[in-house]
């Protein structure tokens, strides 16, 4: 079976966020943890990742927040290729996010290039980290499939989502995705 890769954001996931509960459900899931969850280095959590690809083979990435941005950021680097799909949750808007939390990010500028690998980028109608019209723009950037689920916030335990089982669907679908053949434009 392939890994799945677990990718918190800022703060990590909190025992209790959907996340948490994707690791104690599914036992093929590895969280990657990071040496500093409150101050977010690209270059750091970028090798961190790399590590965790490069330990599993190939693998599938569930990543959320600040965790959608690191996973994109992979699009140039060379274990881009071992990424079999990633399922993006709320990704964040460096901008918001750097005035909501001063100082604490260093994460360079927004990752801008189509992702290598297939994924599905879900997000919602109200996150505060990321408005509507910023995500429609970083789903196409990306060449990511956008699922909008409503009203949902960022998606995490202070919008109500603890064991979120449409997480589960949603990655069911890019699994579906990851063995279609690729079309090529």
């Amino acid at each position: 079976m392939t890994t799945t890769l677990i990718v918190p954001g800022l703060n990590g996931s909190d025992e209790g966020h959907w996340q948490r509960h994707w690791v104690d459900d599914d036992r093929e899931s590895v969280l990657v943890a990071q040496d500093d969850w409150e101050r977010p280095d690209v270059d750091r959590w970028a090798e961190r990742l790399e590590d965790a690809l490069e330990a599993h083979g190939e693998a599938y990435i569930v990543a959320h927040s600040l965790g959608c941005l690191l996973t994109a950021k992979l699009a140039d680097r060379p274990s881009a290729h071992r990424i079999k799909g990633a399922l993006l949750v709320a990704p964040c808007d460096l901008q918001p996010t750097e005035r909501l939390h001063p100082g604490a990010i260093h994460f360079g500028p927004m990752p801008t290039r189509a992702l290598p690998f297939p994924s599905i980028t879900v997000g919602s109608l109200n996150d505060h980290y990321m408005e509507l019209d910023r995500l429609t723009l970083y789903s196409r950037l990306w060449r990511t499939d956008l699922r909008n689920i409503g009203l949902a916030g960022h998606i995490n335990i202070a919008s109500g989502f603890g064991r979120w089982t449409g997480g589960y669907t949603l990655f069911g679908a890019l699994k579906d995705k990851a063995k279609a053949p690729r079309r090529y434009a």
